[in-house]
């Protein structure tokens, strides 16, 4: 019997308990730091003379650790190992299944500060976003864990006179994960353990600037007794590895998060039908953001602007639903950039490790794009505040960053930057705000600061996201309250953390028998 779901707590690091903690955690890490991440194909360990370097974007000079990187002929063993071991995994009951993923997630819980540690080191996260990360991660264990067990029951069907009629539903077979680097805990083990409590298997090639976090979490799974071949762990270059798997004839589906540009040439590729495969490659690709959060005329001014500033900088902005466009009522811009800039501008820049509200970028090639997209915006909007480089040991900083007088349709207020920009857009009136909100090839998340009913009911009718948020920042989407996943090119809106998203990697079977 699983215990009944609720969310992780998070830690108050004010409490000095909680704090020296985390510190503790930090120095266990860097004392484990160097270590080797290898691929993991039918539960076998194997080392490759090929590497992918793990750097801190703290302090680069740093190795965080090194994995093995795949060859071609791994991605056949792995997939084989895959559907080798699917003939048993498919065969358990869920409620196997269900409790050895909700174990997963209790080890990761027992160990929260250390995974959010790794995180400190690897992907640059303070202590509140990494443990946030982790908290997720063992969210999703538990949940879908539950989950599991629910749709292992009949689906409801009506009968008829003469028969008996069932309806089941079943895993599909053997899959892809390829997951991004800026949630490298959370979204990779929501993204792996959601379709295997399903009953499937699957090849899971970690992002090459995290593999040491993904390494970690394979650990887990071996000592929680997840039988060999279920996950394989194949670390590798995206470019020659991450197509082959997609392509590769036996792949069934593949569950893809990052760019639109990554996630449409995988849609593409997965759509073609390649000699030996027998079925249609299911494929969802959760993909970016230029995500909007309307300020109106008759709003908490100061309450907003706190929760602009939280969803524009929190984690760098490294994240596909973070606050790019501020989309501000005309009446009331310059009180309230006045408020967000005087907020923005005491954000402190410096490492994670030590807890700094505002950390490094993930690499030198983000640290050099998002310097150039903002070198491209100065040619067409007033900087306002921030927009630099900073020296510090070498690591990826930039200065949270708002530009003001931004054209709805230029290319800072149309392109995913990926980092601390926040673009400042006047509107004259409500209806000229919806349709700047819209106007963009996205639709992950969006809110609406307002004490209007009227306007926050048409927002819940016509603001197009997969992920609306009311007078509250808009990131920070919790596992089984807030399913995540957005519209338009921002992807196939899978619901992660949703009620129905096992369902996504699975078919049903009819059974019907004459009496």
């Amino acid at each position: 019997m699983l215990k009944p779901y609720q969310t992780e707590p998070y830690s108050d690091f004010n409490l000095e308990a909680n704090a020296s903690a985390y510190r503790r955690a930090i120095s266990q890490v860097e004392s484990e730091l160097g270590e080797r991440a290898l691929l993991v194909i039918g539960g076998e360990h194997i080392d490759t003379d090929a590497s992918i370097e793990s750097l801190n974007p703290a302090f680069p000079e740093q190795r965080v650790g090194t994995s093995a990187s795949a060859s071609l002929e791994h991605v056949d063993q792995a997939i084989d190992a895959a559907w080798e071991a699917y003939a048993d995994w498919s065969r358990r009951t869920a409620s196997e299944r269900a409790g050895l993923i909700h174990r997963v997630g209790d080890i990761i819980a027992e160990r929260k500060y250390e995974f959010a540690a790794w995180q400190t080191f690897e992907a640059g996260k303070n202590w509140a976003e990494a443990e946030a990360d982790v908290a997720e991660a063992l969210d999703f264990c538990r949940y879908y864990a539950h989950q599991a067990l629910a749709l292992s029951e009949p689906v409801p069907v009506y009968q008829v006179p003469g028969e008996t009629n069932e309806s089941w539903l079943r895993p599909i077979g053997a899959g892809v994960i390829i997951p991004p680097w800026n949630f490298p805990l959370a979204i990779l083990v929501g993204m792996t353990v959601g379709p295997i409590a399903a009953g499937n298997t699957v090849v899971l090639k970690p992002a090459s600037n995290t593999p040491l976090v993904g390494w970690g979490f394979l650990k887990v799974l071996e000592e929680a007794g997840l039988p060999p071949g279920v996950v394989n762990f194949l670390p590798g270059s995206g470019g020659v590895i991450g197509d082959a798997l997609v392509d590769h004839p036996r792949t069934r589906f593949i569950n893809f998060t990052g760019s639109k540009e990554v996630g449409l040439r995988i849609a593409e590729r997965s759509a073609k039908v390649n000699p030996g495969q027998r079925w249609l490659k299911r494929s969802y690709m959760e993909m970016g953001g230029k995500d909007g959060l309307i300020v109106d005329d008759t709003c908490d001014l100061e309450a907003a602007a706190t929760d602009v500033v939280r969803s524009a900088f929190g984690f760098q902005g490294q994240k596909c639903s973070a606050c790019s466009r501020l989309i501000v009522f005309e009446s009331v811009h310059d009180e309230l950039l006045e408020k967000v800039i005087e907020i923005g501008s005491q954000l402190s820049v410096g490492p994670g490790t030590e807890n700094y509200p505002v950390g490094p970028v993930i690499s030198g090639a983000q640290h050099r794009s998002i310097l150039s997209e903002i070198a491209l915006g100065v040619d067409s909007a007033e900087l306002v505040m921030g927009g630099h480089a900073i020296e510090r040991d070498g690591g990826y900083y930039i200065e949270p960053t708002i530009f003001d007088g931004v054209a709805s349709q230029s290319r800072l207020a149309q392109h995913e930057i990926f980092g601390p920009v926040l673009s400042v857009i006047s509107v004259k009136d409500f209806d000229e705000a919806l349709d700047v909100a819209n106007g963009t090839e996205f639709g992950l998340t969006g809110g609406l600061y307002s004490s209007d009913e009227r306007r926050l009911d048409r927002v819940v009718r016509d603001f197009y996201v997969g992920n609306l948020y009311l007078n509250r920042k808009i990131t920070g989407a919790l596992v089984g309250v807030q399913p995540f996943g957005g519209y338009n090119m921002s992807g196939s809106n899978a619901k992660a953390g949703g009620p129905d998203y096992l369902r996504l990697f699975m078919e049903m079977k009819s059974v019907s028998r004459r009496t």
